[in-house]
């Protein structure tokens, strides 16, 4: 079961003006450019109702918690990237706090049970 990793590409940034490309766009961008981890699908969403929480991303899969991680720029996608590959790896999506990405530990908006 592949973990996927859904990022808003409608996302403002932390900018009160307008600003394009969007952020969200070109996060989204940068991490379509880059080798995915081994069990990560990339998904663009229009909107993850984190508007005012800047560049967002969830994590999800089948069976395991989800998350919505908020305040992101396009300069993070390594370390999202380190982040879907440690959640890709769980059987639950629960990643041990130390072995997360501080921009994880630090930015996470949301953590939503799993659906059975």
């Amino acid at each position: 079961m592949r973990a996927i990793l859904h990022v808003c590409t409608t996302c403002r940034g932390q900018s009160a003006e307008p600003v394009e490309p969007r952020p969200g766009a070109s996060l989204h961008d940068l991490l379509s450019s880059s080798p995915l981890p081994e069990g990560v699908e990339l998904r663009a969403v229009e909107c993850l109702s984190a508007c005012s929480q800047g560049c967002s991303v969830a994590l999800s899969a089948p069976g395991k918690w989800s998350y919505v991680y908020g305040r992101l720029t396009p300069e993070d996608y390594p370390e999202i990237l380190n982040g879907a590959a440690a959640y890709a790896a769980t059987e639950d999506g629960l990643v041990p706090w130390r072995e997360r990405p501080v921009i994880f530990r630090k930015q996470s908006l949301a953590r939503i049970p799993p659906q059975e």
